[in-house]
């Protein structure tokens, strides 16, 4: 059987709707990543904290991302900024989200933890 050049059989998944994004590096789940890579190629830019409602019935929630952090460090920091925050929240996809409007104490966490964060969409009685 001739493959075409550069493939092997088996050796990697291209697409699939039940496992989510893969790492590069070890081709697994970035879940399940053991390499360490995928925080190394996560967007290096500042940290980004957002309001979001779409898509949760009016409901606000704060949205991180840009975080470049290894899957269980991710974990460990969404488990804080509940704490800190009193509310409840969630990893997707390198994406925090914090259910409610928590922007301001979100942003005063990371940057006294060492993060380069900003404020997206504006911050409520800034600028006015």
């Amino acid at each position: 059987m001739v493959m075409p050049s550069g493939t092997k059989s088996g050796s990697r998944i291209v697409y699939s709707t039940g496992v989510g994004s893969m790492c590069p590096g070890c081709v697994r789940p970035v879940r399940e990543c053991v390499c360490g890579r995928v925080a190394q190629q996560q967007l290096q830019g500042p940290v980004r904290v957002a309001r979001e409602t779409k898509g949760r019935g009016g409901k606000a929630v704060t949205v991180i991302t840009g975080l470049a952090l290894a899957p269980d460090a991710l974990l460990e920091l969404a488990k804080v900024l509940k704490q800190r925050c009193g509310s409840g929240g969630t990893v997707r996809d390198g994406v925090l989200e914090i259910q409610g409007e928590h922007r301001e104490t979100i942003l005063a966490e990371l940057l006294k933890r060492g993060f380069d964060a900003k404020g997206a969409g504006g911050l409520p009685g800034k600028g006015r």
